[in-house]
């Protein structure tokens, strides 16, 4: 069993916990990271909408408290009919921890679909080096 598939079924469990009582759209996020260890993440929603989190960045504060600093991959899963996408907000916090290997992963309910790495998914992306003068 490869690493994907220990982060497909980790995921997997993670989308069927998530709590969405609102939009019945369960997301499951599992980051690996730089120190091989995986991190899971769902998404928690809040009667008051802007109030609640989604699965990467569940993961991400997971992987923050695991020790690791940096992404060496992330996979993403939802129930929805369509491959789920990280947000807006969430392109940018996975940007954050990311290396130009770091590859996200996208998943039907079932299956990895689809591999991109966070340069195609949020080319010319504003991240700390930017901030170096």
């Amino acid at each position: 069993m490869s690493y994907l598939d220990d982060m497909l079924n980790l995921a997997k469990d993670a989308m069927n916990k998530a709590y969405a009582p609102y939009s019945k759209y369960n997301v499951g996020a599992v980051i690996r990271g730089e120190s091989g260890k995986l991190y899971c993440g769902c998404n928690v929603e809040n009667a008051a909408y802007p109030s609640g989190s989604c699965a990467e960045q569940a993961a991400i504060s997971a992987m923050i408290l695991g020790g690791d600093i940096k992404i060496s991959d992330i996979l993403i899963i939802s129930d929805g009919k369509a491959l789920v996408s990280p947000c807006g907000a969430c392109r940018q916090r996975i940007r954050e921890f990311s290396t130009s290997e770091t590859k996200i992963h996208f998943c039907s309910k079932d299956k990895l679909e689809q591999t991109v790495s966070i340069a195609e998914i949020l080319p010319y992306s504003f991240g700390p080096e930017n901030l170096d003068k």
